[in-house]
This record gives structure tokens, C-alpha cells and sequence, in this order.
């Protein structure tokens, strides 16, 4: 075995989740992420915690076969309700071997089962809780990446120290989190503000989301204006989308296009009422996360990024007394920062073409 993978492993249970004898784990993995899960199970056992492992969210050919010939109405299967309720950990791998394994499923359908499963999310989610990546074939061969090429990308980005990643983005949480209004320039394409004023400004360092690599917080739902050019590809049921745009008035998407696949846009921004809301700001400060991959969990930490999630809005950044976005959906799109473009924070630039004003 890789020696990295066990190091992997050691930043998800040392690091990431914090597990102590006696926790409940649940490892969510595709299969070919084994080597993973396994060393996993090595340094769970050291603390002493148990682990059930299920390819229920992220084992993508069964999933297709039971959408494909399911009539669309589902109701929330309370045997998985019970084991998360049950669980105090939460662990999610992905891998794939076929990342548009799901392409060919209907958009209402893929939007019935994401709502009825709706209360297993908040399950998992209100839990303790890390999402990361194995390198598989499959994902290299979709960033356009040998396999050893992948391999090192992904462990470069995941076995660091993060401490030291921490300490960096704190300066960019201190701006953010007293603040009242953000306004987004890119180009001619993208003039875009909203009120963050009362919400938590959250730095993310390797816990939840392995990378971390990124500061985010929750827009106030009907205060968003302007309009958003995604320049990035976003890969959502097995599709990609390009050059989406949304225009937002009194806090709502209003109008909408994409260059490609504009139906699969059409079917996550019809999902609910929140889906056309604006639920997380993020900015994207990982350089060693250097190149476009077509995996979010990736792509929304490179640095010179921004991104904007429509859907559900994270509880912890949501203030007290603030509303919150409520939604079956949270699809991240990317906006490129490295260019004619500004983030202004209560009126003061604190990010040109790249470059925060901490780093100047």
C-alpha cells in the first residue's frame, strides 16, 4: 500500500473527525477506494472505534439501476434514518470508475429522490462529518491526468499541514466575518452583491471537507442582486454544465442560461424555492490546488476563486436570528478571480486579480 494512503487516513481520523474510543463510524465509499477504507480501519482500531462501511450514497451503478426503473415517488427509508441517528461519524469517499455513470437518469426523478432523502442529510450533516477523495482512475482520467499524475495532486492537496493552512485563512475570516455587504466584479460578466451581516464566516482547514482550503459563509437569502457568470464547469448528474448565468433580483435567480446543458441547470434551480436562492459564498485560497479537475471538492479551494452555492445554506454560518436557506440541493459554481477582477468587502477591496490585501 501507498504509504500516503495511511497517511491519508491518519489526517481523517487524527485531524478531520477526532474519533475517541467507543464512536460510531459509518464510511460511505466506492468500491474501488478500498485500499483506503482499509487503512482506515487500521487506524480505527488503534482508537478503539467501530465501523460499518456502505456504498449507499457513493456506489454510483446501483444507484443508476434503482432510478432508472423506479417510478419516482419515494418515501424516506427509516432503516437508513436509524443507522445515522445512530452513528456519531460520518465518513464519505469518493472515487469512481465511471463519473457520468448517472447521465442517463431523469432530472424529476434524480429531484424526487434528493428531496425525499432531504432529512437524511440534515442527519448526516448535524453529526460529526468528513468528505475527501481517493485518487481513482476514473477522476484523473476526467482532469485530464495520468493516474501517478492524480495521485500526487490529490496527496499533496490532503497530507499537509494544516495547521499552517489554518493560521493563513484566519486573516481573510477576521475581514469577512464582521461584515456587512460583498460585492463580486469579474469582467463585463459578473457584477454581483449581497448582505452577509449577521452570519459566521467559517475557515475551513481540512475538517469537514478533505482539502480544505477555503473561507465561506451564508448570503442573507433575499439580498442578493446582480449577475453571475460561472466560468468554470460544474459536473451535476453526470453532466457538465458551461457558462452558466444567473441574474438574482430581491435574492432569487429570476432569469438563468448555460452554454451547455442548460436542462440540467433548469432541473437543480426548480428543485424547491430555495434552489434559486443563493446559499454559500466561498473564497478559494488553496495554491496548491492548482488546476481545474472537474471535482468541486477540489475546484471551489483553488486560489484566485470564488464560489457561489444555490441550494441549502450551512447551519453554522446562518447568525442568530438570521433566516436560513433551506433546499434539497447545494450545487457549487465557480467564478475565475485571477483576472480584471476585484472582492470588495463594505466598500474596501480586499482581493484584486488574485491578490489579498494581506498578501500584498
Amino acid at each position: 500500500m501507498d504509504p500516503r494512503i495511511r497517511e491519508h487516513a491518519e489526517v481523517i481520523v487524527d485531524h478531520s473527525t477526532g474519533l475517541s474510543d467507543g464512536d460510531n463510524v459509518v464510511i460511505d465509499a466506492h468500491p474501488v477506494a478500498e485500499d483506503l477504507v482499509t487503512a482506515l480501519h487500521e487506524k480505527i482500531a488503534d482508537v478503539g472505534a467501530n465501523p460499518l462501511v456502505i456504498q449507499q450514497r457513493l456506489g454510483k451503478r446501483f444507484r443508476r439501476a434503482y432510478l432508472r426503473n423506479h417510478d419516482g415517488e419515494f418515501d424516506l427509508p427509516s432503516h437508513e434514518m436509524a443507522l445515522f441517528e445512530e452513528m456519531d461519524c460520518y465518513i464519505a469517499i469518493r472515487a469512481d470508475d465511471n463519473v457520468v455513470e448517472e447521465s442517463d437518469i431523469d432530472g424529476d426523478v434524480q429531484t424526487a429522490y434528493s428531496q425525499a432523502r432531504q432529512p437524511l442529510l440534515e442527519e448526516r450533516l448535524g453529526k460529526t462529518w468528513c468528505l475527501t477523495q481517493y485518487p481513482a482512475a476514473a477522476n484523473a482520467q476526467i482532469a485530464e491526468m495520468s493516474t501517478e499524475g492524480y495521485e500526487n495532486f490529490v496527496w499533496d492537496a490532503v497530507n499537509k499541514d494544516w495547521d499552517a493552512v489554518k493560521e493563513h485563512q484566519q486573516q481573510m475570516v477576521e475581514i469577512l466575518d464582521p461584515a456587512e455587504a460583498v460585492r463580486i466584479r469579474s469582467g463585463e460578466t459578473t457584477d454581483v452583491t449581497m448582505s452577509v451581516a449577521g452570519n459566521l464566516t467559517l475557515n475551513d482547514y481540512g475538517e469537514n471537507n478533505l482539502p480544505g482550503g477555503e473561507v465561506f459563509t451564508a448570503p442573507v437569502p433575499d439580498s442578493v442582486e446582480g449577475e453571475v457568470l460561472f466560468d468554470k464547469p460544474v459536473y451535476q448528474r453526470g453532466h457538465e454544465i458551461t457558462g452558466a448565468w444567473l441574474q438574482f433580483e430581491g435574492g432569487e435567480a429570476v432569469d438563468w442560461s448555460a452554454e451547455k446543458n442548460e436542462a440540467v441547470l433548469d432541473d437543480i434551480l426548480t428543485t424547491d424555492d430555495g434552489a434559486r436562492r443563493l446559499g454559500e459564498l466561498g473564497i478559494g485560497m488553496n495554491r496548491d490546488i492548482d488546476r481545474f479537475t472537474y471535482n468541486m471538492l477540489f475546484d471551489e479551494k483553488m486560489g484566485d476563486t470564488v464560489h457561489m452555492a444555490v441550494g441549502r445554506a450551512y447551519d453554522a454560518c446562518v447568525g442568530a436570528g438570521n433566516e436560513s436557506n433551506d433546499s434539497a440541493v447545494h450545487v457549487d459554481m465557480i467564478v475565475d478571480m485571477s483576472e480584471d477582477s476585484v472582492i470588495e468587502v463594505d466598500g474596501e477591496v480586499v482581493q484584486r486579480d488574485g491578490t489579498f490585501v494581506f498578501e500584498e
